[in-house]
């Protein structure tokens, strides 16, 4: 059961950290994302969650610290990633997932996920409204099957834009 734990709440950094790229203000911005999931965090044993670390390593990424079922994470967003309305490239190379049915109506968007990978697999949603190019807010439902076992998720997930430039971003330190 733990380890399908930490495979599940490294999906949802993953995603959570990709809705920011949907702004159109390139910069570094601060995301935070909540969920029941997250709450679980300080009761994953020490060994599951170096596990869950290099988990999030190997796609690129560095987990945030988890408080109060909360976590804040940093993203830097190019010039080229702001000016894309969907960016499918994020989920499709990072944590094997597919993106379908993506469509985005003036400020708002969404799409439907299919994950399959080594740690699990699963299908969900997610929607998004994009507040004005500085703010983000979004909600992801993901049901996912680790070692045979069902583990519904979901996220509530927001992103402001904090600076102009990226100084010292990199995730896998």
């Amino acid at each position: 059961m733990q380890k399908m734990l930490v495979s599940v709440v490294a999906s949802l950094f993953m995603f959570s950290t990709a809705h920011a790229q949907q702004s159109t203000r390139p910069g570094l911005w601060e995301v935070t994302t909540r969920s029941d999931l997250l709450a679980l965090v300080p009761h994953i044993p020490s060994e599951h969650m170096q596990q869950l670390t290099l988990l999030a390593k190997r796609y690129g990424l560095k987990l945030p610290e988890v408080d109060n079922g909360a976590a804040t994470s940093h993203l830097c967003i190019t010039p080229e990633m702001a000016q894309q309305d969907i960016p499918t490239y994020f989920y499709e190379n990072r944590s094997g997932c597919t993106i379908q049915n993506a469509t985005r109506n003036g400020n708002q968007y969404s799409f439907d996920l299919s994950c399959a990978n080594q740690y699990f697999q699963g299908n969900g949603s997610a929607q998004g409204t994009l507040t004005s190019n500085e703010s983000f807010a979004g909600h992801i439902d993901f049901d996912s099957t680790v070692g045979g076992n069902s583990i519904p998720a979901s996220a509530e997930t927001s992103a402001r834009w904090i600076a102009e430039r990226c100084v010292a971003i990199n995730p896998l330190q």
